[in-house]
């Protein structure tokens, strides 16, 4: 496997591989958000919502994109961006698909990000996600590679 800076022709594939590792993560947030404030976030259906914003995250000009490559196919992506103003890089984006999940894909995007961040003369990486079952793979690995969790509770009601 080797990482490569995203190309505009990896795009079908990192949404692809995007939205199947993401759809244990919306089916765990859809079980544990109330119904209608769901609704309210994904009115059309979520992969609407998802395959746009990675559509918009390969193209965002203060964003970094790396993608995973593993015998001539696109197996995982991750995008991080900078903020000089506090020193700290951002892993903003994730995935692996579900077919190469396991190997350590993940872990390895997840470390070439934070040595382009220390290069870069960031202090601090961060990466946030949820607090459900479905995240917890997610959780486990950014644990396993030592970050720290701030706990943060937020609260939605439908109006």
């Amino acid at each position: 496997m080797q990482i490569e800076p995203y190309d505009p022709r990896h795009l079908d594939a990192v949404v692809r591989l995007s939205l199947r590792a993401w759809t244990p993560v919306f089916d765990s947030i859809q079980n544990v958000m109330n119904a209608d404030v769901y609704q309210v976030f994904y009115p059309d259906d979520w992969r609407v919502s998802q395959q746009k914003a990675v559509e918009d995250v390969c193209v965002t000009e203060d964003t970094n994109v790396w993608v995973a490559i593993d015998s001539g196919s696109t197996v995982g992506f991750v995008a991080a961006k900078l903020d000089s103003e506090s020193s700290m890089g951002e892993i903003y984006m994730v995935a692996v698909d579900p077919d190469f999940q396991g190997r350590g894909i993940g872990t390895v995007l997840i470390e070439f990000a934070i040595d382009w961040m220390k290069d870069a003369g960031m202090s601090v990486a961060m990466v946030e996600t949820g607090g459900d079952p479905g995240h917890a793979p997610a959780r486990h690995t950014y644990e396993k590679l030592g970050f720290g969790l701030l706990p943060i509770a937020r609260y939605f009601k439908k109006l």
